[in-house]
């Protein structure tokens, strides 16, 4: 067993995630995703999910698009998480890891409600938990209930995973002169309104003094390296 070094981690994990080869939830996706939690899982480190569901469907853009108010369609992105944290759930006991599913919207015959002492016990017995449905509330996003839970945890850092390697000046797609930084406080993000996790989230995590690290998820061993505390992404922490 590799060494972490972290105790407990809270992993922030994006519906697009969960899609590939044109399926909502594809099977390779699936597949990677739980190779690189399973590296992780074994260095020791208890470990907390929060999943989106933007793979299915996105509250505020489906509200615009369909007309539907905005907060039904917010509570149809909370369901769609749920989708997702019960697809990961299956795929990773099937390599052996012991998971729950907690759920800010009660559905006890698929999942547990959220409680903050169950999910501590949870972490405490070696077990995975999977935070879905947000923060069971409308016009707030999944990066402020990642916040939320790491903050109700008491985990050492937030994940942020993502396709792009860190934060940049720009897009790096759009502009091939965008710079990656590799450290940045919480007052340079709001300042410099670097879209990294929305306001609320940043204040939730600058409030708790708990380190955000955003980095690639697609890259090979990256999640186990940032468990052991390698350099890797753009860290975001105090003022």
């Amino acid at each position: 067993m590799s060494e972490s070094h972290y105790k407990r981690v809270l992993i922030k994990l994006s519906g697009d995630a969960f899609s590939s080869d044109g399926e909502t939830i594809g099977s390779r996706a699936l597949s990677h995703i739980c190779g690189e939690i399973e590296k992780a899982y074994f260095t020791g480190t208890q470990i907390g999910l929060v999943v989106g569901g933007g793979n299915i469907l996105r509250g505020g853009k489906w509200s615009k698009d369909s007309g539907v108010d905005r907060a039904t369609a917010d509570y149809m992105g909370m369901l769609a998480t749920v989708l997702n944290a019960l697809a990961l759930q299956s795929a990773l006991e099937k390599r052996g890891m012991e998971t729950r599913v907690l759920s800010a919207i009660e559905m006890r015959p698929v999942a547990e409600p959220y409680i903050r002492r169950r999910a501590l016990r949870h972490l405490e017995k070696g077990r995975i938990v999977i935070f879905a449905a947000g923060t069971g509330n409308p016009f707030l996003t999944t990066d402020t209930a990642a916040a939320l839970r790491a903050s109700e945890i008491d985990a050492d850092i937030l994940m942020k995973a993502t396709k792009v390697d860190g934060v940049y000046s720009a897009d790096p797609e759009k502009d091939p002169s965008a710079l990656r930084y590799s450290e940045l406080s919480y007052q340079d993000v709001l300042t410099q309104n670097l879209q990294v996790m929305d306001a609320a989230a940043i204040s939730v995590c600058r409030q708790k003094k708990i380190p955000i690290l955003v980095f690639s998820f697609l890259k090979e061993n990256s999640l186990i390296e940032a468990v052991q505390g390698k350099s890797i992404g753009t860290i975001i922490r105090g003022d």
